[in-house]
């Protein structure tokens, strides 16, 4: 059963996944923590009750291995980064009600307390299972210091995760050809007992829980063919010295794997948080309030759960999804109403390289001394939240140049100045029903885009709100009535001012230090993050002073030496990069490599991204050439359910009164494009120079999906 729209009587967590205390933080990890700090500011602006928790992700293996190699305690390496993270995420106006780690008592005797729990419910057991061993250093192999063969998709693998391929949680002694990143060589199994949560327990609770969920599509379904067959036990010990202690009798060599005590974090962080604002929110009442216990059927959400919501990247689908209500379940907590997954971040059309610092780091940005606002808008309101999207100096220099400075900038300060130089404040008239219309439309999709869980749409509100203030003004011209007809011009502004106001409550979430710096324009008193929703349609303040520009142009001159900036690096981390792996790349291409073929793409994508790929079997119908363009044709496909037009470059390559009847594959959910006046609606898939088309070896009728 779906729960009741925001606002609701119940307390609402927001969190973000944790960051891995093990290194900088880069733009595309700042998009889920943006949207966190996004939502969370929406949902109060709508007067939900909410806390805002993270923190950071302290144990694990990278930690270990990291700070030995640093010479440093695993502690006191983690905790460094921690801090980094603590202090670097204000400056983003990403503002955590409680930032904590997993390493503090707090999360550690909680985290003792759940696995307690699960053991009282019989929900956890002891197994031998088969684990990866170094023996040339005689030690066990926990997680990542093994990598491997995916044994689902065959692609490298680490020692928990198909990271490069499917993106499955693997589970020890599942990987395939393992091999020891301590020393390189081959590493062996041997068999460790090691204790395991009963996941198939909650299987049935699980297939019942996806259907309550809510959020994002990806979130929704990705885990359905995980929970839909055998749902495999999870391992939650690790043979390491750095993590919780296993709480159970006998097993002091054992610590709690990662991904328990991590999301534990959450619950722990809102504890903290309650115990430092009291009355003001009770953690309890969001997490444990109206749970039913772990052997009780559970048909639907408790009337009086909270409203737990996870931002999260969508690599961590499986474990928020899977895991984490289980983990839930058995101790008797709350389950989540919602996961947003996000999609990734690229940079100008490829994925992020971190060892070839093809990044925008996120103390690079602030070194260049942008507004804050400027990027979180930017990764807010670029492509719908679980898709991927691509970030350019050029691009981020047209959202900011069009939508901030030429729309919502300009409208608030030439609003404001004429309002200010002409009535030195708020114009004495009333407001038109045509801009309370408007705003109390813009206020609807505002909350409708929040219950959507598009936080994309929900910051379109006042962006829209202000594009009609800017064709208003433009429409009624009220220099020309001021001395004319000084009361329509009143009027007029009085509304552009209401506009104004409206549209600073709207774009506050994700522009909180621009709309603060509007709101002070227009003489309010307190801050606008303290304004709710309905602030939109109240009197704006009779008098305030000559305003100042809210954002300030992107030159191109200052693209370009960003761009050159950005390129240096690359190229300099690429040669780096390129130097220690010559001798192995040398191996790998063997002295009778093929000549004239390009080199493998070392960019990868995940099988999600792969899977988002709509690519069909499709059979020509017509093909002819396009008059004045010497390489296209036009194409007839029947799809299956539909026919499609699509222009191809086959014109000088293949014989188009031949094409007619031939089986070809198409990308279909290709954006449309215009070619020399013709719209194609899809992409022809052909291989080489000379086009030599993708076609299927058996009969397999048009539509039938490539897979």
């Amino acid at each position: 059963m779906s729960r009741d729209d925001y606002p609701t009587d119940q307390p609402a967590v927001v969190t973000c996944g944790l960051p891995y205390a093990n290194g900088d933080l880069h733009i595309g990890h700042l998009r889920t923590y943006v949207s966190g700090d996004v939502l969370a500011r929406s949902l109060r602006t709508l007067g939900q009750r909410t806390a805002f928790v993270s923190g950071s992700d302290m144990h694990g293996t990278p930690v270990a291995v990291n700070a030995e190699r640093e010479g440093v305690t695993p502690e006191e390496f983690a905790l460094e980064w921690h801090e980094k993270y603590e202090a670097t995420f204000p400056e983003f106006g990403v503002e955590f009600d409680n930032y904590g780690h997993t390493h503090d008592e707090t999360n550690a005797e909680l985290t003792r307390e759940f696995v307690r729990e699960w053991i009282e419910g019989d929900h956890v057991y002891e197994k031998e299972i088969q684990v990866a061993w170094d023996p040339e250093v005689d030690q066990p192999l926990p997680d990542r210091f093994v990598e491997g063969t995916c044994p689902y998709c065959g692609a490298k693998a680490r020692g928990d995760e198909c990271d490069e391929g499917c993106q499955r949680h693997l589970e020890p002694g599942e990987i395939e050809n393992p091999t020891s990143t301590i020393t390189g060589n081959p590493a062996e199994y041997r068999s460790r007992e090691h204790e395991f949560l009963r996941l198939s327990d909650f299987q049935e609770y699980l297939k019942g829980f996806l259907g309550r969920l809510e959020g994002t599509d990806n979130a929704r379904n990705q885990p359905r063919e995980w929970i839909e067959g055998e749902l495999q036990d999870l391992c939650i010990t690790r043979d390491m010295d750095w993590g919780i202690d296993y709480p159970g009798e006998g097993k002091e060599d054992l610590v709690l794997y990662v991904w328990v005590d991590a999301p534990i974090e959450y619950v722990s962080s809102t504890k903290q948080y309650s115990e430092r604002v009291g009355d003001e929110f009770d953690w309890e009442a969001a997490w444990r309030e109206g749970a039913p216990g772990p052997d009780e059927p559970m048909d639907e959400t408790p009337a009086d759960a909270g409203e737990i919501v996870h931002i999260i990247g969508r690599d961590i689908i499986q474990h928020h999804t899977v895991f984490w209500p289980a983990m839930l379940r058995a101790a008797g907590y709350n389950e989540p109403r919602a996961v947003m997954a996000s999609g990734f971040v690229n940079l100008r059309g490829k994925a992020f390289s971190t060892s070839r610092n093809r990044a925008i780091w996120a103390d690079d940005y602030l070194e260049e001394g942008f507004e804050p606002d400027l990027l979180r808008y930017y990764l807010v309101t670029t492509g719908g939240f679980q898709q991927d999207i691509d970030f350019s100096w050029g691009r981020f220099q047209e959202r900011v140049n069009g939508e901030l400075v030429g729309n919502f900038g300009n409208f608030v300060y030439r609003s404001l100045l004429f309002a200010h130089r002409n009535f030195e404040g708020t114009p004495e008239a009333d407001p038109s029903e045509e801009v309370l219309e408007e705003i109390d439309q813009a206020m609807e999709a505002f909350r409708a885009g929040l219950n959507d869980y598009s936080l994309r749409e929900a910051s379109k509100a006042g962006i829209v709100l202000s594009r009609f203030g800017n064709e208003y003004i433009q429409r009624h011209e009220p220099w020309k009535l001021v001395e004319e007809e000084p009361e329509r011009a009143a009027r007029v502004i009085r509304d552009c001012v209401q506009l104004a106001k409206a549209a600073a409550v709207l774009l506050s979430p994700v522009l909180p230090n621009s709309c603060e710096r509007l709101w002070e324009q227009l003489g309010e008193e307190g801050s606008v993050h303290d304004a709710p929703l309905a602030a939109c349609l109240e009197d704006p303040p009779g008098a305030f002073g000559e305003p100042e520009a809210l954002f300030e142009k992107i030159e191109d001159d200052r693209v370009e030496e960003l761009d050159e900036k950005l390129e240096e690096r690359v190229q300099a981390a690429s040669a780096a990069a390129d130097d220690t792996a010559e001798s192995e790349q040398e191996e790998s291409e063997g002295e009778d490599a093929p000549e004239g073929l390009e080199p493998l793409s070392d960019e990868r994508i995940g099988f999600e991204e792969f899977q988002e790929l709509d690519v069909r079997v499709g059979e020509v119908l017509t093909a002819e050439g396009i008059d004045d363009a010497d390489e296209l044709a036009r194409l007839e496909v029947d799809l299956g359910v539909e026919t499609r037009q699509i222009v191809a470059g086959i014109k000088r390559l293949h014989d188009l009164d031949a094409l007619p009847g031939t089986r070809v594959v198409i990308l279909a959910n290709l954006e449309p494009a215009t070619l020399f006046g013709v719209e194609s609606n899809g992409m022809l898939l052909a291989a080489g120079e000379d086009a030599d088309l993708l076609t299927t070896l058996g009969d397999s009728e048009p539509g039938t999906k490539v897979r």
